[in-house]
């Protein structure tokens, strides 16, 4: 079949997409653990030789792969887990997908081709099974709990106390106390309902959440010496955790952000704002000067 120069030059970058794809799910194939995982990968990537050889029927070219993109998502998904990589990859190729109709008039099988990309692989990839996906819930809680217990803590103590070490001082003695008792609750709690979790993983995947966050929180305290400013870049902190985690999750399980995102960060700072305030009032009546 003779294809136009556009045609042709579109095939070959579908032509590329599918084998860089095809040599990202091989190695992410050999670093799974998981029998299961690894077969479902090896057949995504299977997929996407297949459909490369039958974009190569049409351009009778062989296409070399992107490598920058080969080792960056072989990397991310290496750092944030594989199921998080692979659909942050897919995000990319939607618009590569979309593209599928756009040549469909010339080459029928275009539409064969984009049909498997949006269900056969979507089918599979939410097939994978990843140990720290099963326990996002358990990360939310220690993240969750952390980011509005703290921020209104140390709102409250910023103007209560005036003072950066006690302030620290105060925020550390809450914040690793709390993480001990929100990982005890999670035990308790996940051991009593009907989970394929663990507890005692549940349990440490909520305390650390928890202490990690205590720890950020308060590391501006430890470094700068105004109270104010100290406050100010806790909750800047704050909001950038709340982000980071929420793009994370909506990536890896499909979420939407921007719902998670406001409610978490509405949380966090509203009840920051209603202890400031407290704080405030309580210094004055109680006449604390420190």
């Amino acid at each position: 079949m003779q294809l136009s120069e556009s045609v042709r030059k579109q095939v070959l970058g579908f032509q590329q997409t599918e084998i860089t794809e095809y040599h990202i799910y091989k190695r992410l194939a050999k670093k799974i653990n998981s029998p299961e995982n690894a077969s479902i990968i090896e057949q995504i990537a299977e997929d996407e030789l297949r459909h490369y050889n039958g974009w190569k029927k049409y351009t009778n070219q062989d296409v070399q792969p992107d490598w920058f993109s080969v080792w960056f998502y072989y990397l991310i998904s290496v750092l944030f887990g594989f199921t998080f990589g692979i659909k942050l990859m897919e995000r990319g190729e939607e618009n590569a997908q979309e593209n599928y109709a756009g040549v469909s008039s010339t080459i029928p099988e275009a539409i064969k081709f984009q049909h498997e990309e949006d269900v056969h692989e979507e089918q599979l990839i939410n097939m994978l099974d990843e140990e720290r996906l099963r326990y996002a819930g358990s990360i939310v809680l220690g993240l969750n709990d952390a980011l509005v217990e703290l921020t209104g803590a140390l709102a409250g103590l910023t103007l209560a106390l005036q003072d950066v070490k006690l302030i620290a001082l105060s925020g550390l003695i809450t914040g690793i106390a709390a993480s001990m008792s929100m990982a005890a609750s999670e035990y308790l709690s996940t051991r009593s309902e009907e989970t394929s979790k663990q507890p005692v993983r549940a349990a440490i995947y909520t305390g650390i959440a928890y202490i990690v966050t205590v720890a950020l929180l308060v590391l501006p305290y430890l470094i700068f010496d105004n109270y104010i400013l100290d406050l100010v870049i806790t909750l800047s902190i704050a909001v950038v955790i709340i982000a980071v985690f929420n793009y994370y999750i909506s990536v890896a399980k499909g979420e939407s952000f921007r719902a998670r995102f406001l409610e978490m960060a509405g949380l966090s700072l509203g009840v920051a704002v209603v202890s400031f305030v407290i704080g405030y009032f309580i210094r004055q009546w109680l006449g604390i000067g420190v």
